[in-house]
């Protein structure tokens, strides 16, 4: 007679072989699956965030290094080479003044101006004889892009007159040139609105030293 206790034995050693059931198995592919699943989706993401953040770490960089070039520039702006006002044109996103910016002697036209999301820059050279700016010449490069500045209904530029302390409001446009003794340039610059919540903004604020009253 067959002891039971030994069938149960055998029964539950020839069950231990047999590996996993069907039942078990989809239960240990289901598990991995969502395992996987949501390794993957944490990298893409943090690839996405750390993508994202390097762009707007990229356009830092270049708005701080244009709003800078542009303070060096427009604090030792002068009187042009034949004489005209430091400052020509004063607008929300366009400034025309006059600098030397390459020390060879004569003063250029120096025009920064945002053209739809670019700001760009032009330089004119004083030619000819006698000696004027021609438009013609003008030398026009792109310094900083995705400025967003129109788009959020705010200007590039600001203008202050002698009375400024710190406090007061600026000048309304459209501003004569003759007034302004500092000017506030701010640049916001965003790649994508829908993956950054707010725009990133660089500003400084400048006084033209040949324009100090006092």
């Amino acid at each position: 007679m067959i002891n039971k206790s030994n069938q149960n034995k055998q029964f539950n050693i020839i069950r231990s072989q047999q590996g996993f059931t069907l039942l078990e198995l989809l239960v240990a592919m289901g598990i991995f699956t969502l395992v996987i699943g949501s390794i993957t989706a944490i990298m893409v993401d943090a690839f996405k965030n750390n993508n994202i953040i390097g762009k707007q770490l990229q356009r830092q960089n270049e708005g701080r290094k244009v709003v800078q070039q542009l303070v060096e520039e427009l604090r030792t702006a002068e009187q042009s080479s034949i004489g005209a006002y430091t400052i020509e044109y004063t607008g929300a996103n366009e400034l025309r003044f006059y600098s030397n910016v390459d020390a060879d002697g004569f003063i250029e036209r120096i025009r920064y101006f945002l053209d739809g999301t670019i700001l760009k820059k032009g330089v004119v050279k004083p030619n000819g004889n006698p000696l004027g700016y021609s438009t013609s010449t003008e030398q026009v490069v792109e310094l900083a892009h995705y400025v967003v500045n129109i788009a959020k209904g705010n200007p590039v530029f600001t203008y202050y007159d002698q009375n400024y302390t710190g406090s007061e409001s600026a000048l309304a446009q459209p501003v004569t040139a003759s007034s302004v003794r500092m000017v506030q340039v701010q640049l916001e610059l965003e790649d994508n609105p829908n993956e950054t919540p707010i725009a990133l903004k660089v500003q400084s604020m400048v006084g033209v030293r040949n324009l100090k009253s006092n």
